[in-house]
């Protein structure tokens, strides 16, 4: 594949944003070192206007002409302030993200906002992201859309909400709209990902495994227009692309359970203190005693059950399907971490002598207890580790509820 790379010299939007003018903006972006990046394909009849909004906020852009067939390089010859990527061969508009955050990254650029060439996004709409960045400055940012407008087409809606259902499976972030390509990219954290998509589900798989990763995925209020039908144009292949995003969604909620949502509670707890954790996600949460006193239990629950190696994994995946709070299920379920792994098996094992009415021998646990002692008594372990994770939980989520009425402030 040949490069050309060509370098010419010459809803509610935030009070701030309205009251500063267009050119204004100009500055702020050199100061927050962001780029617009316009990856585009065929869209010669809409191009030049979207390119010419875009310069009234700035003339940082990148324009990634990805294999186009109409007049599109000499559409962007008459531009020549913007840094022209072009390649030959159509990629795909995953390809060309891909490329153009690389490059931007490569030219000094912290930040990049992704605009679809189409004419459905309007630049007015770029302070929303660059005036976001000061509350969070390594999110991505993703341009929400009203769904519910009179020109949004069903077919369109229906696909979002199919699209957040999935990225909630996958992250258990509630998200108004992950289809949206109107985008602000933190390149030094996107670009340390290696991607394997080309196409459009690129866009889906960008902001799930980056949510993996710790990412914050924020959400800004944007305008969009949908020209008439014979005005519109579009290259999105309705079975082919959704076909596609399909098969990502697959991968991606199998990768989920295993590996996914457990880097990302890692990463959370991580970027909290223990205090903060206890303060925000337990005291000040806004579920109620009763949703807090069920994750607890539950986290017991797990943490003693006899499922060794799936634990967690399982304790994720469960929390998700009962809507349970993730991070108190997870800090429950400590209860098996080496320092007090000893006192659950012994309990387990002493439990199952309990039930099944043979002796605890207790010779097993002189020289020090472990799954190999344990594992001469196999069955009593099994059956006491289900008894006692069942009467923790009970037990605990039920202290936890007294202790909630007790001290925590009544919910407003």
């Amino acid at each position: 594949m040949n490069i050309q790379l060509r370098f010419q010299k010459s809803k509610k939007k935030s009070l701030f944003a309205l009251v500063m003018k267009p050119e204004n903006y100009h500055k702020i972006f050199k100061d927050k070192k962001c780029c617009v990046l316009l990856p585009t394909y065929n869209n010669a009849p809409v191009l030049p206007k979207v390119i010419k909004d875009v310069m009234q906020y700035t003339d940082d852009i990148i324009a990634v002409n990805d294999g186009s067939t109409d007049n599109t390089v000499e559409i962007l010859k008459q531009f020549p302030d913007v840094i022209d990527l072009s390649y030959e061969q159509n990629e795909g508009k995953g390809f060309a993200l891909r490329a153009g955050m690389k490059l931007a990254e490569n030219l000094g650029y912290e930040y990049t906002v992704t605009m679809d060439t189409d004419g459905q996004h309007s630049a007015s709409d770029l302070p929303q992201f660059i005036d976001k960045i000061n509350e969070k400055k390594d999110a991505i940012i993703i341009g929400c859309r009203n769904m519910n407008g009179k020109d949004q087409k069903h077919g369109s809606s229906f696909a979002n909400k199919f699209s957040n259902f999935w990225f909630r499976a996958e992250t258990g972030i509630k998200h108004p709209d992950t289809q949206s390509g109107y985008r602000l990219y933190p390149l030094k954290r996107v670009n340390k990902l290696k991607y394997f998509s080309d196409k459009y589900e690129f866009e889906i798989e960008v902001i799930v495994r980056n949510a993996w990763h710790g990412v914050d995925i924020e959400s800004v209020p944007i305008n969009v227009y949908y020209p008439p039908k014979e005005e519109r144009i579009s290259h999105f292949r309705p079975f082919k692309d959704f076909f596609r995003i399909s098969i990502l969604n697959t991968v991606l909620v199998i990768i989920a359970f295993f590996y996914g949502l457990p880097k990302r509670l890692f990463h959370y707890i991580k970027k909290k203190k223990f205090k903060q954790i206890i303060k925000e996600d337990i005291l000040q949460t806004k579920d109620s005693n009763l949703q807090i006193s069920k994750a607890v239990g539950f986290g017991f629950f797990m943490g003693i059950v006899p499922i060794w190696g799936w634990q967690t994994i399982t304790a994720l995946a469960l929390s998700q399907y009962f809507k349970l709070n993730k991070a108190i299920v997870i800090l429950s379920a400590n209860i098996s971490i080496p320092p007090l792994l000893p006192f659950v098996l012994f309990g387990s094992f002493y439990t199952g002598a309990i039930v099944t009415g043979k002796d605890l021998n207790l010779i097993h646990f002189t020289s020090g207890i472990s799954i190999k002692t344990v594992s001469q008594d196999l069955m009593q372990y099994i059956i006491g580790a289900i008894v006692l994770s069942v009467v923790s939980a009970i037990v605990t989520g039920l202290i936890t509820f007294l202790l909630l009425k007790i001290f925590r402030k009544k919910k407003v």
